[in-house]
């Protein structure tokens, strides 16, 4: 198993619309793509209140890019996007890292 942490830098006062985006449409692709979200987190306290960190389990690197691919490819998923940016991005950047759990570590 491999974990993805991703960080999405949110144009200034779009946190709420990235926010509604997962909600609404977004988790409802990953699950018909077998996109497994582990959790979602904003930033309470700290530098930076504008992002959405969350964190994805892969069983390997494959899985995670065929996946990303058939996403990235889904129809639905091309016409959520442009209806929710029709009026401009609500994302300036993406941070990805991939992390490979440590034997003590509870997610295995």
């Amino acid at each position: 198993m491999i974990y993805e942490l991703r960080i999405y830098h949110a144009m200034p006062g779009k946190l709420p619309a990235l926010v509604d985006r997962f909600d609404k449409h977004t988790l409802a692709l990953w699950k018909k793509h077998d996109i497994r979200p582990v959790g979602f987190w904003t930033v309470d306290i700290g530098e930076n209140t504008n992002d959405l960190y969350y964190m994805l389990q892969w069983d390997d690197m494959s899985h995670r890019d065929s996946a990303s691919a058939a996403f990235t490819a889904d129809k639905k998923w091309i016409a959520v996007r442009a209806q929710t940016e029709k009026d401009g991005a609500i994302v300036s950047g993406v941070s990805r890292t991939i992390l490979k759990p440590t034997a003590y570590s509870a997610l295995k």
